[in-house]
């Protein structure tokens, strides 16, 4: 379940460059939590969107961004912001100003959705503002007796490489968080993780979508 829910004006931290992005992720073991620096490169989905009629790359897919606040810590740091129910968390490099920032959906104890950017160089707040939507109900069934909560599934799943967006599935019978990962070299690759549980598992409907597309290109 993916939201696309416009950002106030803010101002965020990126650099211009080269295409690739710098992120550090937080991995656990039984040694516990390391931290380990990857660089990721734009997916080919993310490249041919951004290319233009003429089949050139378009700047924006030239941008270099530096991120170093997880997933999980902006996560963290948007709920010292606001407290509530955080349901999605995605690093978001769509807005109009260009700007990279880390966008995460809180949802309070009165039901108000809010969406509050977090500088991915320095975890800070940026700013929030409220919205309304229409699956509130359906959000809180879906998390009702769960015992994972976003920040934790963002962790679980920085073991499979840097996190780039964490988001509640509350679609069908099986509801899980789904989380995305970039490797170095830009490989993406999408998880559900256990809304009880937290155990890690690859999104196999994803894995089926992406055979399809390979054999329509091949026809």
């Amino acid at each position: 379940m993916k939201r696309n829910i416009v950002i106030a004006a803010v101002t965020a931290a990126a650099l211009i460059g080269g295409g690739t992005a710098t992120a550090l992720a937080t991995t656990g073991d039984d040694q516990g939590s390391a931290r380990q620096a990857a660089t990721t490169q734009l997916s080919n989905s993310d490249v041919r969107d951004d290319r233009d009629d003429d089949g050139d790359r378009d700047d924006d897919a030239e941008k270099t961004v530096s991120a170093d606040v997880t997933a999980s810590e902006a996560i963290a740091s948007a709920l010292k912001h606001t407290s509530g129910t955080v349901v999605s968390a995605e690093l978001d490099d769509e807005d109009d100003g260009g700007k990279v920032v880390w966008t995460v959906d809180v949802l309070s104890g009165d039901n108000t959705w809010h969406s509050v950017s977090v500088d991915p160089a320095n975890g800070k707040v940026l700013g929030s503002h409220t919205d309304d939507e229409d699956d509130t109900a359906q959000v809180r069934a879906a998390l009702k007796g769960s015992s994972v909560t976003a920040e934790e599934a963002a962790k679980a799943a920085a073991g499979k490489g840097v996190v780039t967006s964490v988001d509640l599935d509350d679609d069908g019978k099986n509801k899980s968080w789904e989380a995305e990962t970039r490797k170095s070299g830009g490989a993406e690759q999408d998880w559900k993780i256990d809304l009880a549980s937290g155990k890690v598992t690859a999104d196999r409907a994803d894995a089926q979508d992406d055979d399809a597309d390979d054999a329509d290109d091949q026809d």
